[in-house]
């Protein structure tokens, strides 16, 4: 049985240094924070200079929280964004509007809210399971309860949420999601990435798919 490889998602880019390095060690995709309480937050024209240097093979990724329609249409015609990432309280509706391919984060607070949510985004091409925090809509560095993701959500799913060089084998032997977002894990300081912590993780998912890539032959 072939098993096909996870993907790798690597967000709150604020530096060229950190997302060349990203996509050298097999990202394929990044992302850029437009929440400004977030400390990984980038300006739109730093983004869009970061990624003028971006293969076009590395799929780029704007992230936002309950933000305005203009604003996101701003960065997205500034930015050249491939995918949107949602992380507020959008509907789907909402979502659809910028004809992008868009990812849909969901807090794992509880079965009864997680099937909620996903009922309301049944359209959404992924969706990103990350940790509930009050107050935080992401990003805090938490794992959470991985029992309470459903299996017919795989084929779909971005796990993120304290994901990290040291749990990544882990994660994927356990849930096998279709790609893994991380942000905390790869980081010297909030927004400033470790090329060595960028390069140990991309190594650590491809180690995991050759796990599970024996385990399901």
């Amino acid at each position: 049985m072939e098993f096909a490889r996870t993907r790798i998602k690597m967000c709150g880019m604020t530096r060229k240094e950190d997302a060349l390095a990203a996509c050298d060690a097999g990202a394929d995709a990044i992302g850029f924070v437009f929440y400004p309480p977030s400390p990984r937050c980038v300006s739109i024209a730093a983004a869009a200079e970061i990624s003028q240097s971006i293969s076009t093979f590395v799929d780029k990724t704007a992230l936002f929280v309950n933000a305005d329609a203009g604003y996101i249409r701003e960065v997205l015609s500034e930015t050249k964004a491939d995918v949107i990432q949602f992380h507020g309280d959008e509907t789907e509706l909402f979502c659809q509007q910028f004809g992008k391919p868009y990812i849909k984060a969901i807090r794992v607070k509880d079965a009864s809210q997680l099937s909620e949510q996903l009922k309301e985004h049944r359209k959404a091409n992924s969706i990103m399971l990350d940790a509930y925090v009050p107050g935080v809509p992401g990003g805090t560095g938490q794992s959470f309860d991985w029992a309470l993701i459903p299996d017919d959500l795989k084929t779909r799913l971005i796990l993120a949420g304290g994901l990290n060089p040291e749990n990544i084998v882990d994660a994927i032997s356990a849930i096998r999601p279709y790609a893994v977002d991380v942000s905390g894990g790869i980081e010297l300081s909030k927004g400033i990435k470790s090329s060595l912590r960028i390069r140990e993780f991309a190594a650590k998912v491809r180690q995991a798919d050759l796990l599970v890539s024996e385990i399901s032959s």
